[in-house]
């Protein structure tokens, strides 16, 4: 199967939307409830810390450029211990994308058509995951280009329509929170932000055309997907209140139902939904696709295509069965996510970069070896080429060489010939003699 690949800007994009996900809805009730008014500050030191993360993500994908995280697993750690630390880290993203199906199907249900059974939306949804993942990781790359634009076009909107409506009061006084619950906040922040984040290695670098544009993209995409949420849960605190927030399922959601600009522009809550489903489509895809490869690269299957549609069927069923209700949903992602997360998404990749570092495991020492090879390989070439332009051009010297040397003795024998036919002149003498007599 040939390998896809897809440009730096492709992943700068899917970054972004990856980090938004479903953050977009649940993370301002989530570091309300302990932050309280400070939660924005949370999210501002969270986005800050976050950086570390991508920059040990960056610095462990440039050790195994041509790599996923899957096979670096292996690599680094061994045979035996690589497929171990992988089988959790598909458990992980397996897991991952079964709870954000049922997400989807408990937020449509709960606002949007609550006659109407998640099962059907896990369903519906699950089949353009499935889809995106059969036609490939280019084709899902470029539909996160076309999302992209509506998605940025509609949080303005979103965020300007709801401007009048803020009040400072709420935010105040600042820096009240006590430090430990700051602390849990920033933790919980990170866990839904930028722990995830790991699951681009998938991607990066092994995938993408060109590694150092893509590292400013993973960059950039991660501080813009940043500001975002920032922006979101600064609103969701400065219109709502802290006490408002934390008490609501989807804070974001009960934000847009608040816009009314004159009597004619209402009820538009709709669009956060859509926002909300464009990146929840990213992350779940990137969850499920991560399953999907590692379980083709464990088993060493070159197609993973027919894996497809069996762990589809299954991400089905674990979204129907994975939370018995929301409340057990609040408490997993509050206390068991973040610890289960940290294991495979900070130390896991921690420890990989450090025994790729006793082991001497450098991608970009191995490349400046291959070029060098490269290069001793065509310099030969180029001198064998000299050398047989040589040898030919000597070759044609002797052959011409020889060729004068033939007509020269051709010319020889035909002057002797000529020689040898012309009669002598005393012969005509004598001759002319005896025919007088």
């Amino acid at each position: 199967m040939e390998k896809e690949i897809i440009s730096s800007r492709q992943f700068m994009i899917i970054t972004l939307l990856f980090s938004i996900g479903t953050a977009i809805l649940i993370i301002p009730a989530t570091i309300a409830k302990a932050a309280k008014q400070d939660a924005w500050i949370a999210a501002i030191i969270g986005v800050a810390i976050s950086f570390l993360l991508v920059k040990l993500y960056i610095s462990l994908g440039k050790r195994t450029p041509s790599l996923t995280f899957i096979e670096a697993n292996e690599k680094i750690l061994g045979r035996f211990l690589g497929k171990f630390t992988a089988v959790g880290f598909i458990l992980l993203t397996f897991l991952s994308s079964g709870e954000l199906l049922y997400f989807i199907g408990i937020f449509m249900k709960t606002e949007v058509m609550p006659e109407t059974p998640t099962m059907a939306f896990a369903l519906l949804f699950s089949i353009i995951i499935v889809y995106a993942a059969f036609l490939g990781i280019e084709v899902f790359a470029r539909s996160a280009e076309i999302l992209f634009p509506f998605f940025i076009l509609i949080f303005i909107v979103f965020a300007v329509c709801i401007t009048p409506q803020i009040s400072f009061d709420n935010v105040q006084p600042i820096l009240e929170t006590p430090k430990k619950f700051l602390l849990y906040s920033i933790i919980r922040f990170m866990s839904i932000f930028s722990f995830p984040l790991v699951v681009l290695l998938m991607l990066f670098p092994s995938v993408v055309n060109v590694q150092k544009s893509a590292q400013k993209g993973f960059y950039i995409g991660t501080i813009i997907g940043g500001i975002v949420l920032i922006i979101l849960i600064a609103l969701c605190i400065l219109v709502l209140g802290p006490s408002n927030t934390a008490s609501r399922t989807f804070p974001s959601y009960a934000l847009a139902q608040r816009i009314s600009i004159g009597n004619f522009l209402q009820r538009i809550e709709i669009i956060m939904a859509g926002m909300w489903i464009a990146s929840i489509y990213i992350r779940t895809f990137m969850y499920f696709y991560a399953s999907v490869i590692g379980v083709a690269q464990l088993c060493k299957i070159q197609d993973h295509r027919p894996l497809i549609l069996p762990l589809g069927l299954l991400m089905i069923g674990l979204s129907q069965i994975i939370h018995p209700n929301i409340v057990h949903s609040n408490v997993y992602n509050n206390e068991i996510w973040p610890i289960f997360s940290a294991i495979f998404t900070v130390i896991l990749p921690l420890t990989l970069l450090i025994v790729a570092k006793i082991r001497k495991i450098d991608g970009n020492s191995q490349g400046e070896n291959s070029n060098e090879n490269q290069t001793n390989n065509n310099n030969h070439a180029q001198q064998d080429s000299e050398n047989n332009s040589h040898n030919a051009s000597e070759g044609d010297s002797h052959t011409e060489s020889d060729s004068k040397n033939d007509a020269q003795d051709e010319n020889k024998l035909e002057l002797e010939s000529q020689k040898g036919n012309k009669p002598n002149e005393n012969d005509v003498k004598i001759d002319q003699d005896t025919n007088d007599h």
